[in-house]
């Protein structure tokens, strides 16, 4: 309990300091980098200090949830009582498992002994299998994003030039929580709602997202989305709302509507 508590006081010092930027070290340590911020935001926007128990049962999550926690930020002293139960609940109920079914773990563990250097082999071969798989299907994510994305001057260009485009703001609620503004003229809405899009946006639309996740993996996911939809010109902004900020370019506060039809004119 001590050593996971106190890991979990290390990722929400850090989350205190850095805010969410500190989640962008832990994504590169995934294998499912692009998906894995966004869910942890959306859950502890939905579960806020039980998500702290909870991801203690998450492999890879715990992490995560901690630097959340820091970010929002959580109270240190509601943030050591969750964190200290969670670390009680874990610990106990491995420690419970072994103890009611020890004669089963010793059992395997007898027979995969026996099996030895095949059995080595065949986990490596499946977990080898694997990490190529999601090696390849990241990269080729980037490649299309690499050739969709936008850069903020360029937004900004287009925007002064008076070009017509749909601005759609896909942060989680956290985000907007913590940061209540977005790029003018910009439309809130999360991912779910373009499981359809057509309704809300014309087909004939430019397009531009922005999140807050690294290498602006929903608006990324979402460009592919829509591209399978039959929408031509749909582009990621480069560096999402904190590129546009350190462009210096300035910010408004966000309109949260639920179609953007309206925005097309």
């Amino acid at each position: 309990m001590a050593a996971t508590v106190g890991a979990d006081v290390l990722w929400y010092s850090l989350g205190r300091i850095h805010g969410t930027q500190v989640l962008g070290i832990l994504c590169r340590f995934s294998l499912d980098p692009d998906s894995l911020i966004r869910h942890a935001k959306e859950r502890f926007a939905a579960h806020r200090l039980r998500y702290l128990v909870l991801a203690k049962f998450l492999p890879g999550v715990n992490p995560l949830a901690a630097g959340l926690a820091g970010a929002v930020p959580i109270r240190p002293d509601y943030f050591l009582l969750y964190a200290a139960a969670g670390a009680l609940l874990w610990a106990g109920a491995w420690i419970t498992l072994g103890y009611l079914f020890a004669g089963a773990i010793g059992l395997l563990a007898t027979r995969a002994a026996r099996l030895g250097t095949p059995l080595v082999i065949v986990i490596a071969a499946g977990l080898i299998a694997y990490v190529v798989m999601k090696y390849v299907r990241r990269q080729r994510f980037l490649r299309h994003l690499r050739r969709a994305r936008i850069t903020p001057t360029e937004l900004k260009r287009r925007l002064e030039a008076g070009d017509h485009l749909v601005i759609v703001d896909l942060r989680t609620v956290l985000d907007i929580e913590t940061i209540s503004y977005g790029i003018p003229g910009a439309s809130w809405m999360s991912p779910e709602t373009l499981d359809d899009p057509h309704p809300l946006i014309p087909k004939d639309s430019e397009v531009v997202f922005y999140c807050a996740e690294p290498r602006e993996a929903t608006s990324a996911r979402m460009a592919l989305l829509l591209d399978a939809h039959g929408y031509k010109r749909v582009h990621p902004l480069n560096g999402g709302l904190e590129g546009w900020r350190q462009a210096g370019f300035a910010v408004e506060p966000l309109r949260v509507e639920a179609r953007l039809a309206a925005a097309t004119g």
